[in-house]
């Protein structure tokens, strides 16, 4: 039997369903909270629709001259009673469900942040940190507006239109059918310009994140730009984004500018139909003159519901637009799986095994590492070799940082792909090439890894990563702020705070993936016998092409186009690698080594 196209498995609806399934769990977390705002909501609709029936009695009173001034006062009194209680419950309706709308806000806000922790260097490497921003900002505010003022705008555009149509056709049927003639062209009109302004909101919130970006990484790089002196340059690129991101913007506005009008034409269309026919039938004595001002305020009531529609689309179509790009993100699965971590006790001296390990980037032909075979174990290991042979890739994998095929990378004769990558990182401390510090004290960025990490426990850290006469040297010592990416400290501190940092998680693993190297001969020593009284019995492995170092390693290995070329001792390596001997000689007419050559 045929499956058919029923609405329900329609591709847009299940697409939609997949979207709102975003913040379902705040519509129902919060539906108390929703009730009562909208209960106030119809209460105010109710009360706004009883105020013309009220207008009537007192127009068809002074038509007939039967109402005294004392009724009018009791009348006009009536209405300011009631419009206090609109604003009372006006109020507490927007309180209710704006306040919701920022509820839901912040619920989606720390899913996509939690999300975003979670995933892994491919991520990364696919969404810029201006995209990530504009997700956490721009769009959310457009999904925020939508579940607020969207849709309190909806609800109270039905309501309101439902129930003064239901009035006016009390009033009379055929001139309530007159009024309603030209709505018909609103809901075309709607229809068309909504798909438009969809994709051209899309555009405008690619370009924003763009434009983000581009803002960020000209701050984080202000030094070099004003080293270079390419302001002038930045400035025109800037202005180039900003135009574009200006153009698209305006051509949103032009189909918002369509909308409204179309709504207020179709609207004072209806009131020249009401005010002619209408008339007439007044003429005629088929409605009496009340009845007519009634149908008249009643019409009026149905201007802002028309003009809704077309606010509501805008709202509405910028905040799905914003959902989508919000839900491609918190869906994105990362690379590495997902286990949970059942009580795995921790391993005191845990071990690597590379087995035939290869390594592609994505969208890469040519592996980064190939056929890796290497044991690591309790130690000092260093790595070395040309640009670009595989050093920092190496480390990466080690960290899992990515992805590795099953069977090619053992934690402890496990395969790394059946553990949870958090048990994992828990075993080790990682220094990158690039030190990443944080706009705040000195202690605080030691800490990071370890929150609650004794002041006699940072000091010791530091000490051994040979920072610390450095830190007390300075006008607050360990509670000195650093500025953004420690722009206060040179280079050298960086990278000795950065180590630092893993030193105080005291865990049995450490990489250091070149992290020594914007640090003098004489300091990069003592940071060496520092690791040496630290690190005694635990795993090590250092990246660098300093000799000096690597000479008081206990193997180095050298890796050449992704391979591995040699694996040795200093000594060894000095006889049996050209390439190792050549950047011994180099460094060796630069700073004499202090250890004599077999």
């Amino acid at each position: 039997m045929k499956e058919t196209n029923s609405p329900s498995h329609h591709p847009a609806n299940a697409r939609l369903k997949e979207l709102l399934g975003l913040v379902r769990h705040s519509f129902v977390t919060h539906r108390l909270r929703l009730l009562l705002g909208f209960i106030a909501l119809l209460a105010v609709d109710f009360l706004q629709l009883i105020i013309p029936r009220i207008i009537k009695h007192g127009v068809d009173g002074l038509a007939n001259a039967n109402i005294t001034q004392i009724g009018l006062m009791k009348l006009g009194g009536l209405i300011l009673s009631i419009a206090l209680v609109i604003a009372v419950l006006r109020f507490v309706w927007r309180y209710l469900i704006i306040g919701f709308s920022r509820l839901l806000e912040q619920a989606v806000r720390n899913r996509l942040f939690r999300h975003i922790l979670k995933m892994d260097a491919q991520f990364f490497e696919k969404y810029t940190t201006g995209d990530l921003m504009a997700h956490s900002s721009n769009d959310l505010n457009a999904v925020q507006m939508a579940c607020g003022m969207g849709l309190v705008a909806a609800v109270d555009a039905f309501v309101m239109s439902t129930a003064a149509i239901g009035f006016m056709v009390h009033i009379h049927g055929q001139l309530t059918l007159m009024a309603l003639l030209p709505m018909p062209f609103l809901a075309i009109f709607t229809r068309i310009l909504s798909g438009r302004l969809h994709r051209r909101f899309a555009t405008v919130q690619e370009q924003f994140s763009s434009m983000t970006e581009f803002a960020r990484s000209t701050l984080i790089s202000i030094r070099l730009i004003k080293a270079y002196t390419t302001e002038k340059f930045q400035t025109e690129r800037f202005g180039k984004l900003g135009r574009g991101y200006v153009q698209s913007n305006l051509r949103v506005a032009v189909i918002q500018g369509l909308i409204f009008p179309i709504a207020t034409m179709v609207g004072n269309l209806g009131m020249l139909l009401v005010l002619w026919f209408g008339g007439k039938l007044v003429i005629a004595g088929t409605i009496s003159i009340g009845d007519f001002v009634a149908f008249i305020t009643y019409l009026y009531m149905l201007v802002w519901p028309m003009m809704a529609i077309g606010w509501v689309t805008n709202l509405v179509q910028r905040g799905l637009t914003s959902l989508n790009r919000i839900h491609t993100l918190v869906t994105s699965k990362p690379a590495l799986p997902e286990l949970e971590n059942h009580n795995l006790a921790p391993i005191a001296h845990p071990t690597y095994s590379l087995r035939e390990l290869t390594f592609f980037y994505q969208n890469e032909t040519q592996p980064a590492l190939n056929d890796i075979r290497l044991e690591l174990g309790p130690g000092i290991h260093g790595v070395t070799g040309r640009t670009g042979c595989g050093k920092s890739t190496l480390c990466r994998l080690l960290a899992r940082l990515y992805p590795v095929m099953d069977g090619q990378l053992f934690f402890d004769n496990t395969d790394v792909n059946t553990l949870p990558v958090d048990y994992i990182r828990a075993h080790l401390g990682y220094v990158g090439q690039e030190p990443i510090l944080f706009s705040d004290t000195i202690a605080a960025n030691i800490a990071l890894g370890k929150p609650d990490a004794t002041q006699a426990e940072i000091e010791a850290a530091a000490r051994h990563a040979a920072i610390h006469n450095d830190i007390i040297e300075l006008s607050d010592g360990y509670g000195t702020l650093i500025g953004e990416r420690g722009v206060k400290l040179s280079g050298g501190q960086r990278q000795r705070l950065a180590l630092a940092r893993a030193l105080v998680c005291d865990r049995p693993l450490l990489i250091i993936d070149d992290g020594l190297s914007a640090v003098d001969v004489a300091t990069e020593h003592e940071v060496f016998n520092g690791l040496q009284q630290r690190l005694a019995g635990k795993t090590v492995i250092i990246v660098s092409n300093r000799i000096k170092l690597l000479s008081m390693t206990d193997r180095t290995i050298i890796l050449e186009e992704g391979r591995i070329a040699y694996d040795g001792r200093h000594d060894e390596l000095l006889k049996q690698s050209s390439l190792y001997r050549s950047m011994y000689d180099k460094q060796m007419r630069q700073t004499p080594i202090a250890e004599p050559v077999p």
